[in-house]
C-alpha cells in the first residue's frame, strides 16, 4: 500500500511496536533542515516581550532532534550569516548523518542571524545533498526570498525531476495576518507565505504556519516524525518516551 514499506516494517519491530503497527512510508528517509538565518530572525515581531525568532527557534530544535535522529539521518544548510556576497551566503553544514542532533545544534546555538534571505539557492542546496529522487526537506524561514530567487520555479523542477522528493515548509513567526498593521504589511505576509508555500505545494508537502515555539516545536515534530499506522501516534515522541 506504501512506497517502500520494507524499511518502516523493519524500523517499526527494531523499535519494539506491535507487529501490525507500521510506520508511515518514508518518514526514515534522509531529511535536511534549511534554517533562515537571515537579519530578522534576530527580532521579535511587533511584541516587544518576546524571545527574538532565533532563541525561540533554537529551544524548538533542542526539544525535537533528540529524538527524531532515533528515525533518521539529518542534515543542515543554514543562509544569512558569513562571508561574502550577502545572496550567496548559504552554508551546507552537515550532510545526511547518524547520531547528528548534537552537532546540529551546536551549530545553531552558534548562529547569530545576519544578511539577506536567499532560500530558493538553500533548498536548492538541500535537495542536491540527498541520495536518489527521495528525501525530505524542512524550509524553516520567517519571511520571503529576497535574492531574486524563484521557489515556484524551482518547486516545478524538483517535482518533475525529484519525484520522490518532499518538500516541508514551516512559517515560523512570519509577520503579518493576525499582527497585521495595515494594508503594506498585509502584502508583504502574503508573498512572504507565496514565496515558500509553493515548495510544499508542488512537491506533495505541507506548508504550516506556526507563531510561537510551541507550534514551531509541533511543526518539527509533523515534518520530521513517523506516524505510527494503526496506534495513531507521532513518533519518535510516543516511542522514545517509553
Amino acid at each position: 500500500m506504501f512506497r517502500h514499506l520494507a524499511l518502516p516494517v523493519c524500523l517499526a519491530a527494531a523499535l519494539g511496536l506491535a507487529p501490525d503497527v507500521a510506520l508511515t512510508a518514508g518518514c526514515a528517509e534522509d531529511a535536511m533542515i534549511v534554517l533562515d538565518g537571515s537579519g530578522s530572525m534576530s527580532g521579535m515581531g511587533f511584541d516587544r516581550r518576546r524571545d527574538a525568532r532565533i532563541v525561540e527557534a533554537r529551544a524548538a530544535l533542542g526539544e525535537v532532534l533528540p529524538g527524531i535522529e532515533r528515525v533518521r539521518r539529518l542534515g543542515l544548510v543554514t543562509y544569512g550569516p558569513g562571508e561574502g556576497r550577502v545572496c550567496e551566503r548559504v552554508d551546507l553544514v552537515f550532510r545526511p548523518a547518524p547520531n547528528a542532533a548534537g552537532p546540529i545544534l551546536e551549530r545553531v546555538d552558534a548562529l547569530w542571524p545576519a544578511g539577506a534571505t536567499p532560500l530558493t539557492r538553500a533548498v536548492r542546496t538541500a535537495a542536491a545533498t540527498l541520495d536518489g529522487a527521495g528525501g525530505t526537506v524542512v524550509l524553516v524561514t520567517d519571511g520571503k526570498e529576497t535574492c531574486g530567487g524563484n521557489p515556484c520555479a524551482l518547486a516545478d523542477r524538483l517535482a518533475l525531476m525529484r519525484t520522490g522528493l518532499t518538500v516541508h515548509v514551516i512559517g515560523f513567526r512570519v509577520t503579518g495576518g493576525r499582527l497585521s498593521r495595515g494594508d503594506e504589511v498585509d502584502r508583504d505576509y502574503g508573498r512572504a507565505v507565496a514565496d515558500a508555500r509553493c515548495l510544499a505545494d508542488r512537491t506533495g508537502g505541507r506548508y504550516i504556519d506556526a507563531q510561537d515555539a510551541e507550534a514551531l516545536i509541533a511543526a518539527l515534530r509533523e515534518t520530521l516524525g513517523c506516524l505510527a499506522i494503526g496506534d495513531a501516534t507521532w513518533l519518535p515522541e510516543h516511542v522514545f518516551a517509553r
